[in-house]
């Protein structure tokens, strides 16, 4: 089993990397499944709106409700997540790896791509998780210590990432 994941310091950066990796596993002729996130900032300067690509391509699913400039409260639209997870399960079987933007709250409490990831797994796919601070202990957990820390740098993740496919793919 392969699963590896990756935490940037600024808001926002670990998607953006996740997004380049995606993007490059695309490019390079793979197919992944999962989740890149692509934050769009907001013109009434509230909070950004939070969207998802469903791997490979598409569809772009809003993952954020729009509460208000005032609200402090959790934007995640859970239906809209539980929509990108039944598309990105469904593809899993046709997939080279499984790219999961962020291992969050819904992740840490049992639901969302938790049971994907463990699929993803199951079918010996490489899986590439996004993680912040405040649920890597569910996380780690979860993966049992079996999961290997990349530093958010495209390149590295990269080559983790394609190394897995293939050694998947020599074992196949």
């Amino acid at each position: 089993m392969r699963i590896a994941y990756t935490m940037a310091p600024g808001r926002g950066d670990t998607d953006l990397v996740l997004h380049q990796v995606a993007q490059s596993v695309i490019q390079a002729g793979y197919c992944p499944a999962g989740t890149a996130q692509i934050n769009t900032e907001r013109a009434d300067a509230g909070p950004c709106d939070m969207d998802v690509l469903v791997l490979p391509d598409g569809p772009k699913v809003r993952i954020s409700q729009s509460l208000g400039r005032e609200a402090r409260g959790c934007r995640l639209d859970p239906e809209a997540l539980e929509s990108a997870v039944g598309i990105a399960l469904a593809r899993l079987p046709v997939s080279d790896c499984l790219i999961v933007n962020k291992f969050g709250k819904h992740e840490a409490e049992g639901r969302g791509f938790r049971s994907v990831i463990a699929d993803a797994l199951a079918l010996d796919l490489p899986v590439l998780v996004g993680l912040n601070q405040l649920n890597a202990d569910a996380f780690l957990e979860f993966s049992g210590g079996i999961a290997q820390q990349l530093q958010p740098d495209a390149a590295e993740i990269e080559d983790w990432l394609f190394a897995s496919i293939g050694a998947r793919r020599e074992v196949a």
